[in-house]
């Protein structure tokens, strides 16, 4: 029964972690028309606010958004450490680094199993930590051997992560798939 309150909190986590950030930030702007199509943006009578009310509203949406993401979040972070705690493991936390945002902002640091030949969109890199990261962008190097080189993946902006390995000026963007 835990097991599965977890998982349905952290897939709701996940959702509004890719969702609520991205709302939110198009608010900013004042986008609610562009989030809308003009036929829904008329229904609802958003077409008769003014500039002005239409970007206190946006601001509204955006402040409830992210108070949302942050509450659920902190449940999601809390469940995992009652689990943790109740069933005696600490690397809970640790392991799941790169699925789910449990607040560290530590990049991870490791090598790679076998040799660097470069960054391409949909390239898999095995670290020796166990953990397996695919490439999401289209960032290109092509030409580079290096034997098992030091990596660092860092945590960007709403769940992205970044890979750089040492001695390459560029930077991929990455998600965990093991």
């Amino acid at each position: 029964m835990r097991f599965t309150r977890l998982r349905l909190l952290a897939c709701a986590a996940v959702l509004l972690g890719l969702s609520g950030p991205a709302l939110a930030q198009r608010a900013v702007g004042g986008d609610l028309q562009q989030q809308m199509s003009p036929a829904e943006f008329k229904a609802a009578g958003l077409d008769k606010l003014s500039p002005t009310e239409l970007a206190a509203l946006n601001g509204w949406l955006q402040g409830k958004v992210a108070a949302v993401t942050a509450d659920v979040r902190e449940q999601v972070r809390e469940q995992v450490r009652e689990e943790a705690r109740e069933e005696g493991r600490q690397e809970v936390i640790v392991k799941n680094r790169g699925f789910f945002d449990f607040g560290s902002k530590e990049p991870i640091t490791s090598t790679l199993q076998g040799d660097f030949r470069g960054f391409g969109k949909g390239y898999r890199f095995v670290l020796a930590n166990g953990q397996e990261w695919e490439q999401t962008d289209t960032t290109q190097r092509a030409g580079s051997r290096k034997p098992t080189p030091a990596v660092t993946i860092s945590p960007g902006l709403v769940g992205v992560w970044y890979m750089q390995v040492e001695g390459v000026n560029l930077r991929a963007k990455v998600q965990r798939v093991k």
